[in-house]
Order: C-alpha cells, then sequence, then structure tokens
C-alpha cells in the first residue's frame, strides 16, 4: 500500500477512535452508596470527589439490522486518568490504539501503522463525552458547559442526559448509567445516527500515578502529524 494510502486508512481510523471514545473514555471508581439520589446528584458527587481512577472498558458499536439493534464491533482495554485533561485511554482489541492527553495536547499513536497524531486538548474534547468525563474540573465545570437532565431507570441504573451548552457538538445524545454513586456505563448517539455502548469495570479509585504518568513519548521511527 501506497504511504497516501495508509495516511488515508490511518486518518480514517482515528476519526472513527475519537468519535467513539472522545468519546468515550472515562472513570468508575468504588464510592459509598448513594441511596435514593438522582443520576444528576450522583455523577455531580463523583465528579467532585473522584480526582483520579484507572480501570478497563468494553465499547460496542451498534447498527440497526431489520429495525433491531446489532452489535457490529466491539473493542476492549484500559484507561487511566487525572481530572482535569489527563488520560490514557488504550484500546487493546482488536487493534491497538492509544488516546493520550497530558492536559495541553492530545496525542493518538496507531501501532500498527506507527503513526502519531497531535491535537490541541482544547479542541479535540471539545463537548464531547471525554470533556464530562476527563475534562470537568467539579460539579461547577460541569454546570458551566453542559446541561445536565434525569432521564430514566433501566438495566439496574439511573441514566442522567448530558446536553453541551456549546454550539457544534458532535453528539446528539450522550447518556451516564449510575449505580451506588459511580458511572457503570455511557450510551453515545452521533450526529449520523451511530451508537456506541461502553461498559466500564475493574475501577480503583484515586491511584497512585507516576508524576510522568502522562508525558506522552514517541515511538522510534514513527510519523507524526499534526492538527
Amino acid at each position: 500500500m501506497s504511504n497516501q494510502g495508509k495516511s488515508v486508512k490511518k486518518q480514517s481510523k482515528v476519526v472513527k477512535v475519537v468519535s467513539g471514545l472522545l468519546a468515550c473514555v472515562v472513570a468508575t471508581t468504588l464510592l459509598p452508596a448513594i441511596a435514593m439520589a438522582s443520576a444528576v446528584d450522583q455523577f455531580k458527587s463523583f465528579v467532585s470527589n473522584t480526582k483520579s481512577a484507572k480501570g478497563e472498558f468494553v465499547q460496542q458499536q451498534i447498527k440497526m439490522v431489520d429495525g433491531n439493534p446489532k452489535v457490529s464491533k466491539t473493542f476492549s482495554g484500559a484507561f487511566v486518568f487525572a481530572r482535569p485533561g489527563k488520560f490514557i485511554w488504550t484500546y487493546q482489541k482488536p487493534y491497538e490504539q492509544v488516546l493520550q492527553a497530558d492536559g495541553e495536547k492530545l496525542f493518538i499513536f496507531d501501532k500498527d501503522l506507527n503513526q502519531v497524531t497531535i491535537k490541541e486538548l482544547g479542541n479535540a474534547l471539545g463537548s464531547s463525552p471525554a470533556a464530562i468525563l476527563f475534562g470537568s474540573a467539579g460539579a461547577a465545570d460541569l454546570d458551566k458547559n453542559f446541561v445536565l437532565k434525569d432521564v430514566s431507570s433501566k438495566q439496574g441504573m439511573e441514566w442522567l442526559e448530558a446536553t453541551a451548552k456549546a454550539k457544534g457538538s458532535q453528539f446528539d445524545h450522550i447518556g451516564i448509567g449510575m449505580k451506588d454513586g459511580v458511572p457503570y456505563a455511557l450510551e453515545l448517539r452521533d450526529q449520523f445516527g451511530q451508537v456506541s455502548l461502553v461498559t466500564l469495570k475493574s475501577m480503583e479509585k484515586n491511584p497512585a500515578l507516576k508524576a510522568d504518568q502522562f508525558k506522552f513519548v514517541v515511538p522510534a521511527g514513527a510519523d507524526v502529524f499534526r492538527q
């Protein structure tokens, strides 16, 4: 394949991953149970009290087939974050790809192509789920940038819907499922009707992190693209 072809392939993969995670990304931790609290109250408490976390995730892309939802793709991996604006979201299967933010820039590393795309973090996060989960410094920050609304109870969780106040969000719907004071699931629908479901597990609250935990080092020989 030509370099141009590889670049197109890489850009396509990057777009899918970013929309899926920035899209996606997240931290669930074990806080004390909050009996009868609304999803919005639980989420605000989570954001205010959880400064960092690490865990694993499963991300599914959903397509409608003959009027029924079907899982078209499944991704899995691990994440670690420290708010505001620092995270590492690692796709391990079916291929390896890393989204890493150091508080100022977002680095997207495609291991198969040995390519790194660098973006300004503010522009990359925008009004995405990553902004609400990793970028928010506290409850006041949430209220400044998002409208939060309790919506329903399903699958044993209380759900809220987050709507970005800024125009131009790529997501029509950001749903967050809360249980016992922590987010366990994300439901994301973009402008094109594509739906992603993210399930969070094996979470550890406020783990010990290295001082340079989120510093990205460009792999030897990797092609670098800046956007």
